[in-house]
């Protein structure tokens, strides 16, 4: 049979590419993200992905989401939390409904993912749990006060949660993402900028197999991906 995973927020970006990675490694993928529509293409091209239609922000309606996918295809191996709410404005300009709806999706969908998920994973004997961040979780630039903070706190929930469970067998990290990736409507914003200038979700996808896949002598928390030339 084959091992779990459960993928929030597949998109046509990184969600997408890291469904596509695990499905090719042998995985049972269940898919989230808040409509049908944006995983219908997916779940008709890979055999063992299946949808599962869910807004990560209602507690109800994820708890009701992931005891179905239990049902369905048992215990997840690893459980990867992708969604992400983002705004831009600086704190004088943004309305704080945005704030507090950014942190619904980047916090508490992580915590209440992470309740459901690492005991289940701990009496299973062990499991990886990895959840994607940009530069925003370390520093607070003027025009992201309604995302960063919000970042800021996934980040120090996700460390909370390695220390706690690492010592239970169940591997908990943060991958920070310190480029613009490469879709379609970033290289219409970046227009004229070279190949190398873009990170490509396939690679980011290779990395988040690779953390989630480490020895146990050798756990990551944190780890970084950016383009070669990329300035930080």
């Amino acid at each position: 049979m084959r091992p779990l995973v459960i993928i929030t927020g597949v998109g046509p970006g990184i969600g997408s590419a890291v469904v596509r990675r695990f499905h090719d490694g042998g995985y049972q993928v269940a898919m989230l993200a808040r409509t049908a529509e944006r995983l219908a293409d997916l779940e008709g091209e890979l055999s063992n992905a299946f949808a599962v239609p869910c807004d990560v922000t209602d507690p109800d309606a994820l708890a009701t989401a992931l005891d179905g996918i239990e049902h369905r295809a048992g215990v997840p191996k690893v459980v990867i939390h992708n969604a992400v709410g983002g705004a831009f404005g600086n704190f004088l300009d943004i309305e704080p409904e945005v704030l507090e709806q950014n942190f619904q999706v980047n916090v508490m969908a992580l915590l209440h993912l992470a309740r459901w998920a690492a005991p289940r994973m701990e009496s299973a004997g062990g499991g990886a749990l990895l959840v994607t961040g940009n530069t925003s979780a370390y520093r607070g630039k003027a025009g992201f006060a309604g995302f960063a903070p919000s970042k800021a706190a996934q980040r120090i929930l996700t460390e909370s949660i390695a220390r706690q469970m690492g010592p239970r067998g169940v591997h908990a990290s943060y991958l920070m993402v310190d480029a613009v990736i490469d879709l379609p409507w970033t290289r219409a914003r970046f227009e004229g900028k070279p190949d190398d200038f873009f990170i490509r979700p396939s690679d980011i996808a290779e990395e988040i197999w690779h953390v989630t896949h480490q020895p146990r002598s050798a756990w990551s928390f944190l780890t970084e991906v950016r383009p070669f030339g990329e300035s930080w």
